[in-house]
C-alpha cells in the first residue's frame, strides 16, 4: 500500500522540499498541497490523504483549527494529523493532540525522522517519541494547573475500562511501548495491543496520542514535578 500524504504549509519553499522528500520513498507520495488550514481540510477528505503534514502557524485558519475540524468530522476518520513546528516546546502542541493529532515533529527534524513520523501515524500508532511528547503533555498540564482536580467527566470516561486496561493505559502514558508494556505486566505484546484497541474505542480515543492526553486530564496520571 502506498501511503497518502498531504502537505500544509503557507511556505511554498518548505512544501517543495517536503514533496522531494517524500516522493523519494517507494512506499509514499504527495496527492495535494494546502497553503491554509482550510485548504488542508478540504483536500484531506477529497484526496483520501492517510497522513496531514500540518503546519501549526498558518493565515485564515491555523493548524490547531484544521485538526479539530478533521478530527471531528466521521468521513476524516482515516486520517492522521501530524503537526510540524517550529517550536517543538509549544504549547500548541498540546492543544494540537488535545484535538486529535497523531504526534507532533519540529521542521528541524533529520529527514529520515519524518518519513518515520508518516509511516507510524499512517500505521495508527502515532507518537514519534511517546516518552518526550509524555513528558510535553505533563509540563503543560502542570504549568495550567489550576488546582481544580481531574476533570470528572474525564474521570467518569475510565469507568468503562476494565482493571487490566487501567493498568494498560497507565503505562502508555508512561511512554512505553507495546513490548516494554507487555514486559513490564508479563503479558505478550499482542495482548498489549488488544487492551489498548479496547481502551481506545471505549474512550473514543483516535490513537495513542489522545490516551496520552486522556490519562492526563482524567487524573489517572499526574504529571511530575522535575
Amino acid at each position: 500500500m502506498t501511503i497518502r500524504v498531504l502537505l500544509a504549509d503557507d511556505q511554498a519553499l518548505l512544501r517543495s522540499a517536503f514533496r522531494v522528500l517524500v516522493d523519494s520513498e517507494p512506499d509514499m507520495e504527495v496527492v495535494g498541497e494546502a497553503s491554509d488550514g482550510a485548504e488542508a481540510v478540504r483536500l484531506a477528505g477529497e484526496l483520501r490523504a492517510d497522513v496531514v503534514l500540518m503546519d501549526i502557524r498558518m493565515p485564515g485558519t491555523d493548524g490547531l483549527a484544521a485538526t479539530r475540524l478533521i478530527s471531528a468530522d466521521p468521513a476524516l476518520a482515516q486520517v492522521r494529523v501530524v503537526i510540524l513546528t517550529t517550536f517543538e516546546v509549544d504549547d500548541y502542541v498540546v492543544q494540537s493532540l488535545r484535538a486529535g493529532a497523531s504526534g507532533f515533529l519540529g521542521k528541524g527534524s533529520e529527514p529520515e525522522e519524518l518519513l518515520n513520523a508518516i509511516r507510524v501515524a499512517a500505521g495508527g500508532e502515532a507518537l514519534l517519541s511517546p516518552a518526550a511528547t509524555k513528558g510535553l503533555i505533563a509540563r503543560f498540564l502542570a504549568q495550567g494547573d489550576d488546582g481544580e482536580g481531574p476533570d470528572p467527566a474525564g474521570s467518569e470516561r475510565l469507568d468503562a475500562l476494565t482493571v487490566r486496561e487501567r493498568e494498560v493505559l497507565v503505562q502508555v502514558a508512561g511512554g512505553h511501548s507495546n513490548d516494554e508494556i507487555a514486559e513490564r505486566l508479563t503479558v505478550s505484546p499482542l495482548t498489549v495491543k488488544t487492551h489498548v484497541n479496547r481502551a481506545m474505542a471505549k474512550l473514543g480515543a483516535r490513537d495513542r496520542a489522545q490516551l496520552v492526553v486522556i490519562a492526563y486530564e482524567s487524573g489517572l496520571v499526574r504529571p511530575k514535578a522535575d
